[in-house]
């Protein structure tokens, strides 16, 4: 019997990470970190002492986006060739990782070989530093389409604030290529396998990354990193090429000169062009969250500095109000997120641009706005006023002359100013644990079990869809005026909440298009509102409205209105954040006999049963009924109820979790599920072995 160290276990946790992001980690690769090389730890642990204890921590990481074609790689290009690349690090230590990404790539990238050493300036590297870096103990890796890995720890004396060069000798790349093409640094490829050699001489010059992605240091247990969202400020435009000068530098060297605050990484997770809501270069801001902020190793403060590309193509009063609102729904969604992981968020003014095409009175009315809510105190967890120290005290509309690039854009005199005014108290002896909310309420309701026979409303049978099926309508049918009129062609979901709150109506979506892909929908006897330009990226939870309720019983109502949209789940909830994935369970899951509707009234045996922790219960009625389930102990009281409807014909599952609710203690023990419907009760007794 064998052990793994810290290091190895937390190497295999980084890879199975991946999994999280849709990333596929070959079972293969996972088993070869197990045999990563000997690390301090391991030392410690073969001389009988103890190791301190160390974690994983970001010192240096990009943001990987699809390369455009104008930022392609340059001839010779990858393929059978070496690439060198330089970065600066942010934290030291003795034991480093890298990660490299093929996320945006259709096809698989093999890297025959990569070494990590210390660079002395330009393409050179000081030889005596160089390591190589194994994946799974092996020299060789391939990276399929969509995927990434992390090399095996490897001992590696690292400095803060050091230059290190990366360099990789491909095998096969594809044709579409994953990078970072605001790299702000100069990166060498030389024809065929050259690296380790010292001086890439005579090598082609490209300013962009590829590939790398993330550089963790394994570190005092004491250290943590700040990862930043944001667009090409952050990424560095208007800072020095070479000169690693951008205000997250800047603020990473203010950091390490502090003794308070000198533990501290800075990941620079900006990307030019990018938009937090849609559109934009790379991966929105929204949907990257969870990737390039909240599972970055050892992170414990986001910085959010981002919005000016969304509010750039505001051109109307109405726009304005509806893109402030958005970006701010969007900012609570990753407070929410950020806060769910212990994270401490801040965010950062967006800072003036008249004298760029960007500025008009509506979008400075829409800067205005969101630069309101991102100052308030109960907002974000601080505020980085960038725009109070870059404005001109003559017009508050304009960045100072002297820091002006094109009106928008720092000059490096710019990133300075920026990356010394954030104040390193914010990230001093901050306590993340924060007090979670436990007031969240989540309903969540399979779209199709609500449609009525006859409704112009279709189901389809689709294994992506949550339930293995979503709703549509019918072909050419549209209602553009007004909600249908007839009751049958609307789904009507009745539901009950247990606090007075805002709650959230979120729809699980696919909208090919932004034409014909609209429907109405009222709260309890509100109101019809239409909501319209749903288009979505494959499924996708889409926000429709917040409505304030009150504890009790209410009713929503969705109507088509086009033809296009694809409904497959819906999720009210009180949290701000949206749902992710098919969501949560919906109580109740219809599916219709394959010979009709049943021919009378069935409790069947739960199964499992004993169970633990959670059962299914499957029931049938014939005919549309007011319908309950219900759990009991073995006094008769009341533990739950877990339906409470009017249901249609037909056979329902439900599943009991077996958990403590409304106060009473659920031990193991006998318990009985009693089904009513209309004029009809049946019973089963369960047994719960905890």
């Amino acid at each position: 019997m064998w052990h793994t160290s810290a290091s190895r276990t937390n190497a295999v946790l980084n890879t199975i990470r991946g999994f999280n992001h849709g990333v596929r980690v070959s079972l293969l690769l996972i088993a070869g970190l197990l045999t990563c090389s000997v690390v301090p730890s391991d030392v410690a642990r073969s001389q009988g002492t103890s190791p301190v204890a160390r974690k994983w921590v970001g010192t240096w990481s990009t943001a990987p986006q699809l390369v455009e074609t104008g930022n392609m790689p340059p001839s010779p290009g990858l393929t059978n060739n070496s690439l060198r690349q330089v970065v600066r690090v942010s934290i030291g230590g003795d034991t480093l990782r890298v990660r490299f990404s093929n996320e945006f790539s259709t096809s698989a990238v093999t890297m025959k070989s990569v070494q990590i050493a210390v660079s002395t300036g330009g393409s050179t590297i000081n030889i005596s530093t160089n390591r190589e870096l194994k994946f799974g103990g092996s020299s060789e890796v391939t990276i399929s389409a969509g995927a990434a890995v992390t090399s095996d720890p490897v001992a590696f004396g690292l400095k803060p604030r050091m230059d290190v060069a990366v360099t990789i000798y491909y095998g096969q790349t594809s044709a579409t290529v994953t990078g970072h093409p605001g790299s702000r640094t100069t990166s060498y490829i030389v024809a065929g396998n050259t690296t380790t050699t010292t001086d890439f001489t005579g090598a082609v010059m490209t300013d962009h990354w590829y590939n790398i992605n993330t550089i963790d240091v394994l570190t005092s247990s004491t250290a943590a990193c700040v990862a930043i969202l944001g667009n090409s400020i952050t990424d560095g435009r208007g800072s020095t090429t070479n000169l690693q000068n951008r205000w997250p530098d800047v603020f990473s060297e203010s950091l390490l000169k502090d003794s308070s605050t000198q533990q501290i990484g800075v990941l620079n997770q900006g990307i030019g062009g990018n938009c937090v809501l849609a559109g934009g270069l790379g991966p929105t801001g929204a949907s990257r969250f969870y990737r390039d902020i909240v599972n970055q190793p050892g992170v414990r403060w986001a910085i959010v500095f981002e919005g000016v590309n969304d509010i750039g193509g505001v051109t109307s009063a109405t726009a304005a109000t509806t893109t402030a609102n958005n970006l701010i729904a969007a900012y609570k969604q990753m407070i929410a997120k950020a806060h769910a992981n212990n994270i401490r968020i801040y965010g950062g003014t967006i800072m003036p641009f008249k004298g760029n095409s960007y500025y008009n009175q509506y979008s400075e009315q829409c800067r205005i706005s969101v630069n309101q809510w991102i100052r308030a105190r109960s907002n974000f967890d601080g505020c980085i006023d960038f725009d109070l120290v870059m404005r001109s005290p003559l017009d508050t509309a304009r960045i100072v002359s002297s820091y002006q690039n094109d009106g928008l854009h720092p000059d490096a005199a710019g990133h300075k100013t920026m990356g010394e005014s954030v104040d390193l108290k914010l990230f001093a002896g901050a306590d993340t644990t924060f007090q979670q909310r436990t007031d969240f309420e989540s309903l969540w309701f399979e779209a199709e079990r609500f449609v009525q026979a006859g409704s112009s409303f279709t189901i389809v049978s689709d294994a992506s869809a949550s339930n293995g099926k979503y709703t549509t309508v019918q072909a050419g049918i549209q209602s553009l005026t007004s909600p249908p009129a007839e009751s049958v062609n609307l789904i009507t979901i009745p539901f009950t909440v247990t606090r007075d709150s805002i709650y959230n109506v979120f729809a699980r979506l696919n909208c090919p298009t932004y034409d014909e892909d609209s429907f109405w929908a009222r709260m309890d006897d509100g109101e019809f509102a239409s909501y319209n330009g749903l288009k979505t990226d494959g499924w996708a939870w889409t926000k429709l409205n917040s409505f304030p309720l009150t504890k009790g019983k209410h009713t929503l109502t969705i109507g088509y209105r086009e033809d296009g949209a694809c409904l497959d789940k819906l999720c009210i909830t009180n949290d701000v954040a949206a749902p992710s994935g098919i969501g949560g369970t919906d109580p109740i899951t219809l599916g219709i006999n394959s010979t009709g509707t049943p021919n009378g009234y069935a409790l069947e045996p739960n199964y499992p049963n004993p169970f633990n922790p959670s059962t299914h219960i499957r029931f049938s009625i014939a005919k549309t009924a007011q319908t309950s389930l219900r759990i009991y102990d073995v006094l008769g009281k009341e533990v739950t109820t877990l339906v409470d409807d009017s249901l249609q014909a037909g056979d329902y599952r439900v599943t009991w979790d077996g958990k403590d609710s409304n106060g009473i203690k659920v031990v193991s023990g006998t318990y009985l599920c009693r089904l009513t419907a209309g004029d009809h009760a049946i019973s089963q007794k369960m047994i719960l072995l905890k």
